[in-house]
């Protein structure tokens, strides 16, 4: 599976960026799905999950600013983040997995400073 994400970019605090990934496996629908964030100088982190099923799991410090939902028919998925914060800033990297195999996008920058 290729994941081509995007929708980064700089925002100011408290402001919304949505995230989508492309998936190019015709498959998608069958894929649990994930977006994960890596700040510099930390280790990548979960963000929030969706299963084929459509249960979305979220990192606490997501829960009630991003929603994650994905469209089987588009082979995409998003993660709107609304109400950013500075220590949001990172980059951000879909996921895809179908064990055992595990797919990962080229990431996408999210920068939260005024």
């Amino acid at each position: 599976v290729q994941l081509q994400a995007s929708g980064g970019g700089l925002v100011q605090p408290g402001g919304s960026l949505r995230l989508s990934c492309a998936a190019s496996r015709s498959a998608f629908s069958i894929y649990n799905m994930a977006w994960y964030r890596q700040a510099q100088g930390k280790q990548r982190e979960l963000v929030a999950a969706i299963t084929s099923g459509g249960r979305t799991n979220y990192a606490d410090s997501a829960k009630g600013r991003f929603t994650m939902s994905r469209d089987n028919a588009k082979k995409t998925v998003n993660l709107q983040m609304n109400s950013l914060r500075p220590e949001d800033t990172a980059v951000y990297y879909c996921n895809a997995v179908l064990a055992p195999s595990n797919y990962w996008g080229q990431g996408t920058q999210v920068t939260v400073s005024s």
